[in-house]
């Protein structure tokens, strides 16, 4: 099984270089990257064209951009990694082994935010936690999907925000998610820059809100 990892970028030269430089091993082994820009204005895509096999260039939105590159994938199983995430050198050996057993259809991993702020692990094992008891998985946590399955439930919906929750909700119909161990190094920037608390509460009251039903777009 081949496994094709997106990732889609809009203004990350900060951070698209070592994300892409950790992933050389993958694509060593047979594995395809796929980076889709959604319109950078920086040199994301300069420093994307040597360290991905495929650039796609989308309109802006997350989930439209992983759409576009999961139309562009030959792999059997789509990884959608943020641009600012660093992955364990066996990633995709654990992906496949997670997806032998034929009634598991998707996963995703644990995550360890990059600060170091004492705040900043309570954050990140509140949320792994959270994500083994509801079965839903957030993008910071490298949600993968067999091929065939991503299709058959339309992929994800176009909207503007809670893409992951939504499309977890609709796998989760499926399978129970491969919920693995080992963590995902993804950025803490949001965090740190908007105050943890201010970021946690924020998130808190978004899945609130679109968990009693308010649309995204709005």
């Amino acid at each position: 099984m081949r496994v094709s990892v997106i990732v889609p970028t809009l203004n990350e030269s900060d951070s698209i270089e070592s994300t892409l430089e950790q992933l050389k091993p993958f694509r060593m082994d047979g594995h395809e990257v796929i980076v889709v820009d959604g319109g950078s204005q920086d040199e994301t895509i300069k420093l994307a064209t040597s360290r991905a096999d495929k650039i796609v260039n989308s309109a802006p939105g997350r989930a439209l951009q992983m759409n576009m590159g999961a139309s562009q994938a030959r792999g059997d199983v789509l990884w959608f990694l943020h641009a600012d995430t660093l992955v364990p050198d066996n990633a995709a050996q654990l992906i496949l082994e997670a997806l032998a057993n034929k009634k598991m259809q998707w996963g995703r991993f644990d995550i360890h935010l990059s600060g170091k702020p004492l705040l900043l692990r309570i954050v990140e094992r509140l949320m792994n936690i959270r994500s083994r008891i509801t079965g839903i998985a957030t993008g910071d946590q490298g949600i993968f999907v067999r091929r065939e399955t991503f299709e058959y439930i339309g992929g994800f919906k176009p909207i503007p925000l809670m893409e992951d929750l939504d499309i977890s909700k609709r796998l989760k119909k499926l399978s129970h998610p491969c919920n693995l161990d080992e963590k995902l190094i993804t950025s803490s920037r949001r965090w740190e820059q908007n105050g943890i608390l201010r970021t946690v509460f924020l998130m808190w009251c978004l899945r609130l809100a679109y968990t009693l039903g308010a649309r995204p777009e709005n």
